[in-house]
Formats: structure tokens, C-alpha cells, sequence
């Protein structure tokens, strides 16, 4: 059985569709532009797929994305409908409440995975090197077999790896995950951080002098916390 309030009210029939655990999240990645499963799971990457696969069932059910059948290979593609494009300035006001008033981070909200991911998507390529360039980022605070990955960008096409991926590393980037995270936030200066060594970074000079203007930070940094 459905869980319903039982009222007209329009808030709480959008809260029945929207209120459910990791349901936002699922719409932002779409939002993001991430249409396969695969992709929609890294952005996600503590949901387990089972209840990924109910979320995007239930989102289809009440019409906010629908499916596509992937071309010469199995699967399908998610995407948006109309409804739930309208969802975007919802999602996004949400999250700059969050950014602003939410409650502090927690050991376990310090989830390098997902760190990675949203690092991906917001690399400064035209201030890199042409060719393939490679950054290597090592943390504590952390489980050991999720204390790295690495982003590789090649022209522009940026990829996050939770493992090796083979290629030699032209940046190294040593940090606590707390103090990397408040950095990406935007609630501490990166400058700052490689200057007391908070952030560490190895490689040729011309690299690491430059790595700040690689990364163009969170999307929500420009907020400022307010709480």
C-alpha cells in the first residue's frame, strides 16, 4: 500500500512522490545529465542498485522520467519528462538551503566517492594541458580502500576512477578528506591550505602551481554558510 496524507493539499501530494529516501537525489542526477543506471549510480554511489531500480520505477510510475531502450546494447536510458524537468529550480533551491542552514558534515558524509564524482564534472579542461593530464588524489580520514582515486582528462573529456587507471600521475594530491570537502564546499580557502600543507600536491612545478585553476569547485560554493 501506498503511503499517502490524505489531504489535497498540493504540498503533501508532492511530498508523497518526493519525500521518499534518496528520491531528490535520484531526480538531481538526472538533472545533471546523467541518463544510464550506471551513471545515475555513481552519483550515488551509497544507494544500493536494487532500490536504485525501485526509485527509477516509482519515478516513471508518477511520470517524472520515462525510458528509453538502449541501441546495440542492453539496458535503457533515463530521462526527464516535462514534470519532472520543472524540478529543477526546486532541486537547486534545496540545495543552497543545504549549503547554507543544514547541519554540519559528519565522519560518515565524508563519502570520497561521491567526491569524485562531483569533482568530475566540474574540471576547469580548458585550463589544463592539451593531451591526456592525470591527477592522483590520496586522503586520510578515510577507509584505506577508499583513501584514492583519480580524474583523468583527456581534451576535455573528464572521467573520475575509483581504481587504478593505468596511467602515470601528473599531479598528486595528499589531504585530510575533511579539509579537502571544506575546500570544495567553499568554506576554506584553497590557497591557504597548500600554503599550511593542509593540501599537499607533488608533481612538476608548472603542474602544481596551476592545479588551483583546475578545479572550478562546488556548484553551491559560491553560498556562504549562514547557520
Amino acid at each position: 500500500m501506498k503511503s499517502t496524507y490524505g489531504q489535497y493539499c498540493p504540498l503533501a501530494l508532492a511530498v508523497e512522490v518526493l519525500s521518499k529516501r534518496w528520491t531528490i537525489l535520484v531526480i538531481s542526477r538526472l538533472l545533471d545529465g546523467c541518463c544510464q543506471f550506471n551513471e545515475i549510480h555513481r552519483g550515488i554511489p551509497r544507494i544500493s542498485p536494487s532500490l536504485l531500480t525501485q526509485r527509477l520505477t516509482e519515478l516513471e510510475d508518477y511520470g517524472l522520467i520515462f525510458r528509453q531502450k538502449l541501441q546495440k546494447q542492453r539496458g535503457y536510458s533515463y530521462h526527464l519528462t516535462e514534470a519532472g524537468e520543472a524540478l529543477e529550480n526546486i532541486v537547486m533551491d534545496m540545495a543552497i538551503w543545504g549549503q547554507q542552514w543544514a547541519r554540519d558534515m559528519n565522519h560518515e558524509d565524508l563519502d570520497p566517492a561521491f567526491l569524485a564524482w562531483s569533482m568530475h564534472l566540474r574540471m576547469n579542461t580548458q585550463a589544463m594541458p592539451k593531451g591526456r593530464t592525470v591527477i592522483e588524489f590520496l586522503f586520510t580520514g578515510v577507509p584505506q580502500d577508499l583513501d584514492r582515486f583519480w580524474i583523468v582528462n583527456l581534451d576535455g573529456k573528464v572521467e573520475m576512477c575509483l581504481k587504478n587507471p593505468g596511467y602515470e600521475a601528473d599531479v598528486f594530491v595528499f589531504s585530510d578528506i575533511r579539509d579537502f570537502i571544506e575546500v570544495w564546499r567553499g568554506f576554506k580557502d584553497i590557497h591557504k591550505h597548500i600554503r599550511t600543507k593542509k593540501i599537499i600536491l607533488r608533481g612538476s612545478p608548472l603542474h602544481v602551481k596551476a592545479f588551483p585553476d583546475w578545479l572550478r569547485m562546488s556548484a553551491l560554493a559560491k553560498y556562504k554558510r549562514l547557520k
